[in-house]
């Protein structure tokens, strides 16, 4: 890998990309930025208020315009929303702008994750399991699409996950 490749974590809610980024980013010696953190910073408000006042067309537009900002940065691991890859061009702008890992996570150990979550807008509903699995199925080919790397550790530590991640990403030519 580049020593100006970007690494990008996408896959659903749940599936750890924070958590695991930040400890890729030190591994790497990169700086971490968790994209809905960010725009939740320069909004001053959560993402269940931009939900609320501007629709998911608004967060997503916003996210969209943030991703390209950051895919134009280099030294960066990136932990994406789960919903980024909805968009062509935000597909477009993550397999352009660096290594992307799909941390693939099934459907039950997402929605035990996720079970007792406030803070998701798309996941405050009576039917929750229901929307996990319908989003899992979803979402799945599109992460695979932007690809480069699918680690399906789920049931590793974080700081476990990272190493393995790192080692893949040193092994890339």
């Amino acid at each position: 890998m580049n020593a100006v490749d970007n690494v990008f974590l996408v896959g659903p809610m749940g599936a750890g990309k924070t958590t695991i980024g930040r400890h890729l980013a030190k591994m790497l010696h990169r700086t971490f930025v968790d994209l809905d953190t960010e725009i939740e910073a320069r909004c001053g408000a959560g993402i269940p208020w931009i939900f609320d006042r501007e629709g998911e067309q608004g967060f997503r537009d916003r996210e969209t315009a943030l991703l390209r900002e950051l895919a134009a940065r280099e030294g960066l691991v990136v932990a994406t929303g789960g919903g980024v890859v909805l968009r062509p061009q935000n597909r477009l702008t993550l397999k352009e702008a660096g290594v992307v890992v799909f941390l693939a996570v099934g459907a039950h150990e997402l929605f035990e994750r996720t079970r007792n979550d406030t803070h998701r807008p798309l996941l405050q509903v009576p039917n929750r399991r229901e929307v996990v699995e319908r989003l899992a199925s979803e979402r799945d080919p599109l992460y695979r699409e932007v690809a480069d790397l699918v680690y399906g550790g789920g049931r590793r530590g974080p700081k476990v996950a990272a190493e393995e991640i790192a080692g893949w990403i040193a092994a890339l030519p």
